[in-house]
């Protein structure tokens, strides 16, 4: 069954080049990569009509005038996440290390969005991280909390913040969970993404000017992918906020061990080659019947068993 898929670096070794970088900010063929040596930016462009390239890429790259170059090869990756469904692909980042989900009690927050971003971090060896923002709402909390409570029984971590009315202990709480590891933020319009940046990057949006300004698009501040450094160490990369989650690229096999409430009952199946769906025997419908799962959390998994299993058009 062919999928939609996201072109990954190359596992060779990298052609010799003048010079090497990492990718700090993407919009559409065009990329600030900023160079190991002397973190200088270059505007750079992929050789070729198609473009692999996702922020946070270590790349090879020629520099071609002054400020611009031409990257010639993606370095080796650890990891690369993107969201797909059964037409095209979208990239996040490469190389990350945590997954920082920004939710908040006001407006509500899609727990579908919630959950297929869980999924990706299982799927991708990610550490998740929820933030619930805006917990000054006093009234929208308490069904914030019951919402959430499911997905910290399942082990996941969940931190409350008010990035407005108590920043500095925010701050305080949020910063040693990032230090020293490059951590993708994922969230819905909204949440309180840019607040959090900005409190977070004290440069932030002298960083997001100069990038533009390398890129060239200061009218699309708000539409590219950028990666900023933290004070003390590691790395934040921001996405633009996203309505859909397709995870179309994953495997079955992939989309049973990304639920961690599956994992020790999968040999419990009757049939080694169970669907979880219908099947008799199932350990996980027996888990699902005795609430031991929940029916949000299996009818999530059958749809994105579903999704995957949907045919290219051609």
């Amino acid at each position: 069954m062919k999928r939609a898929s996201a072109p990954r670096g190359k596992s060779a070794a990298a052609p010799v080049a003048a010079l090497a970088g990492r990718v700090v900010a993407a919009h559409g063929r065009h990329y600030a990569v900023e160079l190991d040596d002397t973190s200088e930016t270059l505007l750079c462009f992929p050789r070729g009509k198609k473009s692999a390239v996702a922020v946070g890429d270590r790349v090879a790259l020629q520099r071609t005038a002054a400020d611009q170059g031409v990257i010639e090869d993606i370095l080796p990756r650890r990891n690369l996440l993107y969201r797909s469904d059964q037409f095209k692909s979208k990239l996040f980042a490469a190389n990350i290390d945590r997954l920082l989900i920004m939710l908040a009690t006001q407006p509500s927050f899609s727990e579908d969005l919630l959950g297929r971003a869980l999924v990706a971090a299982e799927a991708h060896e990610l550490a998740p991280l929820i933030v619930l923002n805006k917990t000054d709402v006093a009234g929208a909390l308490p069904a914030a909390r019951e919402r959430l409570a499911p997905y910290q029984a399942l082990g996941y971590e969940v931190v409350e913040v008010s990035i407005k009315q108590a920043p500095q202990e925010a701050q305080a709480r949020l910063l040693p969970a990032l230090a020293d590891r490059a951590t993708l933020l994922l969230g819905q319009s909204g949440m309180g993404k840019s607040s959090l940046v900005n409190l977070l990057v004290p440069d932030a949006e002298a960083a997001t000017r100069e990038i533009s300004h390398v890129l060239n698009s200061g009218r699309h501040t708000t539409t590219f992918t950028r990666l900023f450094h933290l004070p003390g160490g590691g790395a934040l990369i921001d996405s633009p906020g996203f309505q859909e989650f397709g995870l179309h690229h994953l495997s079955e096999g992939q989309l049973e061990r990304a639920f961690p409430e599956f994992r020790l009952l999968l040999t419990g199946c009757r049939f080694y080659n169970c669907h979880h769906t219908k099947e008799p025997g199932c350990a996980i419908l027996a888990a699902l019947a005795d609430g031991r799962i929940t029916l949000r959390r299996h009818a999530l998994y059958a749809q994105l068993l579903h999704e995957s299993e949907q045919q290219l058009p051609w």
